[in-house]
């Protein structure tokens, strides 16, 4: 319904452009918003916290998800009933590949769906896959910013501390063989919300893809010896604007 406010994220049709930056921590969203032009907080409601500002002259906004899929899934629906249209998630993750380093960004080509949210959008078998050409403008952007990066498969859980303690739990073997197999099968690193982004951004037919910074390795650690870490999101961030950014450009001369 036109002009219906949303539910869970407070805002309407017209609040928002149709370009939108998904972090998961509501703290990091007017950090973001500082790297576009204009900025102006919106609201905040539950896990939701909305800033709007400009890229080449075209509203973009970044709202926070909250961590899990259940929140982001609930974002990504309300955001689709109010025009957003292209979405591209910011966020951290943990190695799973030891030769990646901490401060590499992370490009997801596909994510594991070990999480409860997307099976209950479509069977387990279908992919979570992002928009392919928004993975191409996020890995350009890092190329011309000059950022380490790497593409791959990531796993997409539920449970942090199932991750980070796996042996603590009463599923350990379980655990601990999905872990091994994602690590054999080729997986670069784990995270919470993206398979839930691409799912229901292809159920919903919006455009979507994700970009994390590998903060900590422990597979590199636990393989080299090497303990370091990295935090400050400033190159996913920047990455992300300058690949919305271009994909602006194109789109308004797509339209000439």
């Amino acid at each position: 319904m036109a002009g219906e406010l949303m539910h869970h994220i407070h805002m309407k049709e017209g609040d928002i452009g149709k370009y939108v930056i998904l972090p998961g921590d509501p703290g990091r969203v007017e950090k973001i918003a500082q790297f576009l032009d204009d900025p102006v907080y919106v609201t905040t409601n539950r896990e939701y916290t909305v800033w709007n500002g400009k890229v080449e002259g075209e509203t973009v906004t970044v709202m926070s998800t909250g961590m899990g899929g259940p929140s982001t899934a609930i974002g990504v629906e309300e955001l689709k009933k109010i025009g957003a249209e292209v979405l591209i998630r910011i966020g951290t993750c943990g190695g799973i590949d030891p030769e990646i380093a901490p401060g590499t960004l992370i490009i997801s080509t596909g994510a594991i769906r070990k999480e409860g949210t997307t099976r209950e959008y479509v069977p387990i078998e279908y992919p979570a896959v992002p928009d392919f050409h928004l993975v191409c403008e996020l890995e350009a952007a890092a190329q011309r910013l000059g950022y380490p990066t790497a593409l791959g498969v990531t796993e997409s859980k539920d449970s942090y501390y199932g991750q980070h303690s796996p042996n603590s739990m009463p599923v350990r073997d379980e655990l601990n063989m999905k872990w091994q197999a994602w690590k054999e099968a080729g997986a670069v690193a784990s995270e919470m919300e993206g398979a839930a982004l691409f799912i229901v951004s292809s159920v919903r037919r919006m455009r979507s893809a994700a970009i994390f910074l590998l903060c900590r390795n422990i597979e590199r650690e636990n393989k080299y010896g090497l303990y370091d870490t990295e935090w400050d999101t400033a190159h996913a961030i920047e990455t992300a604007v300058e690949a919305i950014r271009s994909l602006i450009k194109k789109d308004k001369a797509a339209k000439e």
